[in-house]
């Protein structure tokens, strides 16, 4: 029952972003743009996206070095399998995979591995919210659609900045931190907060086992890497609708997006993916390209080029990564049914033994 409400929810998340991005266009007019897209930009994007998803791959065990060194075809076997996972599955629930896969193919413990993918996700939250504000200093008008924006760049910074400054005040005072969580969240729930208490336990003492200075860099450096490519990427595809591909005789306006306006369009879809929607990410990911173009193109282009664009970005994104874990399951002998039932009967497990203590 919780899981059929979750995906009802999901579902209902993604038929209102859906309806929103796409309430201004019609069918003839979306595949007007597809029928002038120029698709030999789709091989360099993919080309783009394994080097994506080796940068990301790489940087996760450079930070999982300080647990123990991870030899690469275990670490893509947990990466590739766990991104498709959190592709896949509703809410986001897929970040939970990477942890678990890695946790069978190595002596780190789940809990620490998990650790490491708050940490990621609270860097990214944090580089990608400060390249978005620089970005935004240099976008000449200051429509009410900049300043929304804006906005949300400044939420990053709360959410992430405090998810951070909260795991630096564990590590440096654990017991305080510990009897803050029991003081304020105890006094609505004493059940959560020592469900929250425990996990800080964790989390914190996974943090004390961070990598050394030069797996720091590195994953720094990855971190780099990988954003940069993501960036260049789109601004590649966004070729594919310069009407180059359009018959001779067809009326078509070229869309033009440069590295500059790519690097926007990304930083406003990381902030609308985060939103829990369907499996796929579907509507919301539409709906945040569409307002990250609406910034530097007109309506009519956004809701013409731009949103087969969006088609397009998606599709890609999505093909590239299930392929990937399809692949990596194969060559794991293992089958994503499989996998999900693993995954459950662990977390029940884990479940017991809490009520149990």
């Amino acid at each position: 029952m919780k899981r059929a409400v979750n995906l009802i929810a999901s579902l209902l998340v993604t038929v209102a972003f859906m309806w929103w991005a796409f309430r201004d266009t019609d069918v003839s007019t979306q595949i007007a743009s597809l029928k002038a897209a120029n698709y030999a930009w789709i091989l360099p994007y993919f080309v783009c996206l394994t080097f994506v998803h080796i940068f990301r791959t790489l940087r996760w065990g450079a930070l999982l070095s300080g647990l123990e060194h991870v030899p690469f075809r275990k670490l893509n076997e947990a990466s590739g399998i766990g991104f498709m996972m959190l592709l896949v599955l509703p809410f986001r629930l897929g970040e939970f995979a990477r942890p678990f896969l890695i946790a069978q193919r190595s002596s780190i413990r789940r809990s620490a591995a998990m650790t490491s993918v708050v940490l990621e996700r609270i860097v990214d939250g944090l580089f990608v919210a400060a390249l978005f504000r620089v970005l935004l200093f240099f976008v000449p008008t200051e429509t009410p659609e900049v300043r929304y924006v804006k906005l949300g760049s400044w939420l990053m910074f709360a959410v992430f900045g405090g998810g951070l400054v909260f795991l630096l005040l564990g590590l440096w005072q654990q017991e305080r931190t510990v009897r803050l969580v029991r003081a304020t969240v105890g006094r609505f729930s004493p059940g959560i907060a020592d469900k929250v208490a425990d996990i800080v336990d964790t989390f914190v003492g996974a943090m004390r086992q961070l990598p050394d200075r030069k797996h720091i860099v590195l994953f720094f450096l990855y971190t780099f890497a990988y954003w940069g490519v993501n960036g260049l990427g789109m601004a590649l595809l966004a070729r594919a609708f310069d009407c180059s591909g359009a018959s001779a005789g067809m009326a078509c306006e070229p869309m033009n997006l440069s590295l500059f306006q790519s690097y926007i369009v990304m930083c406003v879809l990381v902030v609308g993916v985060m939103i829990p929607a369907a499996p796929g990410m579907m509507g919301t990911f539409q709906a945040a390209t569409k307002v990250g173009l609406g910034l530097f193109l007109p309506a009519a282009m956004v809701n013409a080029h731009g949103l087969a664009y969006a088609n397009v970005l998606w599709l890609c994104q999505t093909v590239q990564q299930i392929a990937f874990g399809l692949i990596l399951l194969s060559i794991s002998h293992m089958s994503f049914r499989e996998l999900a039932g693993k995954m459950k009967k662990d977390d029940d497990t884990a479940v017991t033994r809490s009520s149990v203590a």
